[in-house]
């Protein structure tokens, strides 16, 4: 079986609930693509270290997040990246990718140039931190005269890049599918039902600039690179026809809700079983 894992923040995270349902099924995973927070626990599993990535996961909280983030003075980036990768390693040490037991693929973005990077050698931490390079998030990674980011941007679901024999399944995990309606139209009604405590300053700001404040230049520039992600997606799954596709709406979780592991993990887990019991049945 020949596993893809998309791009998707910390709703990546459904990749490892969808692997261990793939595994407690009895399927051999043999090759493995990601993308972003795809290549992350895919390069965890390829590394023979995802129970060990999990339980590191299921201890962080929101305070353990914030403490990893090494923030930066730099006009482009607001978080430099080291910490996260450091911690990492503590866990599951650095390897190179062409020592992995099953053939592994990580996929990020040229900035200069436009074009997929794909790492198939080398680091295996290299890989991983230039492929989760958020722009304007992390600080992009440079080497060869590259300066690389999310690989997201380019390729979120990299179907055509796993290694793939003529008899493997092609299985596939998208964690930024369309928008799930029933469950956004049910998150407004309990958002609704919450006292909403405003600040001085948001008060403030709603006198100064009447309508909607969710709309500003971050939101706009998120939700747009966020609607080229699910498009390119959904493009990629028309494109390449894998066998098994499990679709994980992007308003699910939040792409930052890192501490949400065991919740995300089991969606992802339930979607899987969902998924085989169509290809089986």
């Amino acid at each position: 079986m020949a596993l893809v894992l998309s791009s998707g923040g910390a709703r990546g995270l459904a990749h490892i609930g969808a692997i261990d349902e793939l595994e407690g099924q009895g399927y051999h995973i043999t090759s493995v693509a990601g993308c972003s927070m795809g290549a992350l626990v895919g390069g965890m599993y390829a590394a023979g270290k995802l129970a060990e990535f999990k339980q590191w996961m299921m201890g962080i909280d929101k305070k353990k997040i914030l403490s990893l983030l090494d923030l930066s003075l730099s006009i482009n980036h607001l978080v430099k990246g080291v910490k996260i990768i450091d911690a990492l390693k503590e866990v599951v040490p650095d390897v190179k990718i062409e020592d992995l037991d099953i053939p592994f693929c990580a996929v990020a973005t040229d900035w200069e140039s436009g074009r997929e990077v794909v790492f198939r050698k080398g680091s295996l931490y290299e890989a991983i931190r230039a492929s989760i390079s958020l722009p304007l998030f992390f600080d992009p990674v440079k080497r060869d005269g590259m300066v690389m980011v999310d690989g997201g941007i380019m390729n979120p679901l990299p179907l055509n890049r796993v290694a793939r024999t003529g008899d493997d399944l092609l299985v596939a995990v998208n964690v930024s599918a369309q928008y799930d309606t029933d469950h956004l139209r049910l998150r407004e009604a309990v958002e609704q039902q919450k006292p909403k405590a405003v600040s001085k300053a948001v008060a403030v700001l709603r006198k100064l600039l009447p309508g909607n404040l969710d709309l500003n230049y971050v939101t706009l520039l998120t939700r747009m690179y966020s609607l080229m992600i699910q498009q390119n997606a959904v493009l990629s799954a028309k494109l390449y026809h894998p066998d098994v596709l499990v679709d994980i709406a992007m308003n699910r979780f939040g792409s930052f809700e890192y501490d949400q592991v065991a919740k995300i993990s089991k969606l992802g887990q339930m979607k899987m079983k969902k998924a085989l019991m169509k290809v089986e049945g």
